[in-house]
């Protein structure tokens, strides 16, 4: 016999045991309390990143689903995003109730409309509370019981320009507006919170007299630094991704507040 025949015969272990079924019991799902979903453009970098910091309370659960969309931002291409929000929205949590769906473009809300951005959720979800990032700053504003406003973007100033214009049709006083005019979505969401900071801070100087500032773009950075623009400033501060966490949450009924949210997550809704 080889010193190596030995290995030739290998050795079988026993039948593994068969335990059967387990029993098991159903605890409470994870958005017991409320069930956000969130529909989110192919190229955004940011809003699941503030979204889930904003949202970490607790039985609050936060699904998202995202839809194709350019990296270029132009009327063109946000409008070609119209058709894509059902399918997208379709996509959450398919048989799973969810209590708000928030649709995660400022600029394709604006040109779109929120009640046709609406229809397409509701498509997907019939009967569901719905919010925008415009829908939101809308109702955050109120909140903070803040008219004369300053606004921060990123779009082409034409956009800009079209966004106060909204605002102001609607009663807010927009006393300014900036842009940083990053017209590839890639790019604006790589502008540092430095250099947010420092335009919210020049808005400040420029238009003495406002009652709030809002930062536009889910792309932005905003939400870890609301509390030190809030503090250089002297005013309230919301952005698109910061307004939109705070009204899905309030529209679920959910009153809590993360730390460092800044002044708008100690309001409920007006």
């Amino acid at each position: 016999m080889t010193p190596h025949s030995a290995l030739a015969s290998p050795v079988i272990p026993d039948a593994p045991r068969d335990l059967g079924v387990m029993a098991s019991e159903l605890a409470p799902r994870l958005g017991a309390r409320a069930t956000i979903g969130l529909v989110v453009l192919a190229t955004d970098q940011t809003i699941e990143y503030e979204f889930r910091n904003l949202l970490d309370l607790p039985g609050v659960g936060l699904y998202e689903a995202r839809l194709h969309n350019d990296a270029e931002i132009s009327p063109q291409t946000l409008r070609a995003i119209g058709p894509r929000i059902a399918p997208s929205a379709e996509l959450i949590l398919p048989g799973t109730p969810v209590d708000v769906v928030a649709f995660g473009c400022t600029s394709a809300t604006m040109l779109l409309g929120e009640d046709y951005v609406f229809g397409e959720i509701r498509k997907a979800r019939p009967g569901v509370a719905c919010t925008t990032p415009v829908t939101a700053a809308r109702a955050a504003l109120k909140a903070l019981g803040a008219r004369r406003v300053a606004m921060l973007t990123p779009y082409a100033p034409e956009i800009t320009a079209g966004m106060a214009a909204s605002f102001q049709s609607q009663g807010f006083d927009v006393a300014a507006y900036a842009t940083f005019d990053r017209r590839d979505d890639r790019d604006a969401a790589c502008i540092s919170v430095d250099s947010i900071v420092a335009g919210a801070e020049r808005l400040a100087r420029e238009a003495p007299g406002i009652e709030a500032i809002f930062v536009s773009c889910t792309s932005l950075r905003v939400a870890e630094v609301v509390t030190r623009i809030e503090a250089a400033t002297g005013v309230p501060v919301t952005s698109s991704n910061h307004a939109m966490a705070w009204h899905a949450v309030r529209l679920a009924g959910i009153d809590d507040a993360p730390a460092n949210a800044g002044r708008l997550f100690a309001c409920g809704l007006a």
